[in-house]
This record gives C-alpha cells, sequence and structure tokens, in this order.
C-alpha cells in the first residue's frame, strides 16, 4: 500500500471529494477515472469510489479522453449527470449513448445545442416515446437522424407500441427536413396515417 493510498483511506470523503474536484493534477485525475471499483459487497468502500467519480468526471482538469471513457462506461446516475453537463460535445455524446442512462437523463440530452449529441440520445433505447416524437417534429433534427426515427416500429423494434412509433413515423414524413429517399419508404408503411402525411409533404413540397 502507497503513502498517497494510506492517506485516502483516511481522508474524509468530504475532504477527498473537494481536493478532486478542485485538482489540476491531470495524472492523479486520470488515475481515479481508470481505477478499477472495489467489489460491490464492500458498499463502503463501493460507495466512496463512485462519489470520488462524480468529483473526478465534473472537474474539467480531468483528461478529455478519461472523461469520455467515464461517460461511456459508467452506470452511476449520479457520475452521469455530472459529466452531461461537461462544456465538451463529445463527452456530453457519450453520455447520450450510454444505456445505463435514466430516460429523464437521456430525454434533456435530446435537447442539446450540439446536432451529434441529440442524435446519440435519440438513437438510445432508454429514449421515451415521448422525446422520440419531440425529436421527429423538431426542425433542428437533421435528415440523417429523421431516417433512424422512420424506422422504428417497423425496421426497428419491431415490438414497439404501434400507436406510439406510428406517430414518431408520421411526426418525421412531415419534418421538412426529410429526404426524399425516407419519404419514399414511408409511401410504404403500414399505418395510413403515416401514408397520408407522406402525401400531405409531397403536397407541399410541389407548391
Amino acid at each position: 500500500m502507497t503513502d498517497e493510498t494510506t492517506t485516502e483511506n483516511f481522508e474524509p470523503l468530504t475532504a477527498t471529494y473537494e481536493r478532486l474536484r478542485h485538482s489540476t493534477d491531470a495524472t492523479e485525475l486520470s488515475e481515479f477515472a481508470r481505477r478499477p471499483l472495489p467489489d460491490r459487497d464492500d458498499q463502503a468502500a463501493f460507495s466512496r469510489a463512485t462519489a470520488l467519480l462524480e468529483a473526478v468526471g465534473g472537474n474539467p482538469n480531468t483528461p478529455l479522453e478519461d472523461r469520455v471513457f467515464l461517460a461511456e462506461s459508467m452506470p452511476f446516475p449520479n457520475v452521469l449527470v455530472k459529466l452531461a453537463k461537461d462544456p465538451q460535445a463529445s463527452v456530453r455524446k457519450a453520455v447520450a449513448g450510454n444505456t445505463d442512462d435514466k430516460n429523464w437523463l437521456v430525454g434533456r440530452l435530446t435537447k442539446d445545442p450540439d446536432l451529434e449529441v441529440r442524435d446519440a440520445a435519440l438513437r438510445n433505447p432508454k429514449t421515451s416515446w415521448k422525446m422520440r416524437l419531440e425529436g421527429a417534429q423538431s426542425e433542428s433534427s437533421d435528415a440523417r437522424i429523421l431516417d433512424f426515427l422512420a424506422t422504428l416500429g417497423t425496421e426497428l423494434e419491431p415490438d414497439a407500441p404501434k400507436v406510439l412509433s406510428s406517430m414518431v413515423r408520421r411526426a418525421v414524413a412531415l419534418n421538412p427536413n426529410v429526404s426524399l429517399q425516407t419519404l419514399a419508404k414511408l409511401e410504404n408503411d403500414p399505418s395510413p396515417e403515416v401514408r397520408h402525411a407522406v402525401e400531405k409533404r409531397r403536397k407541399e413540397r410541389g407548391k
């Protein structure tokens, strides 16, 4: 056991948390980010480690690659909430794609100012149908994410609720950013509401 580890073991959690939260030592922060977690059976040590990861994840001095690593791999809401506010879009995108997210956190990231982050959040299976519908309706959604949303309930997630998935595909058809290829695919959609929306969109584009 090193002197550093011994010091950490005897240092109160709040003191270690504040030290890591304000640390400018990138090497120390990186080491904490990559340190294997204690066994869950050791509840005290496990809780301490996850609390300290929150401090590390929320510190902008933690190297970017380590913040992305935590955002991709951590299942802990307290850590992911910190990382979801990171100033770097690559970190927020990693959180948005993490399938251990709570649906409310993914939902928040579907409104992110960065298109790549919104795209990743809308693709996350934890995203609610309400958020998917809002994404399909939003004029800030690009053709790529609309292409994805247009497959929900048919090509992807075929067992999805029929009403909810058809509402999303209908919204895609009505979105001015929908691609011609996706619009053509939706012409043969099993839902009559979606097919009617395609017809409406084609008439509008023909004006």
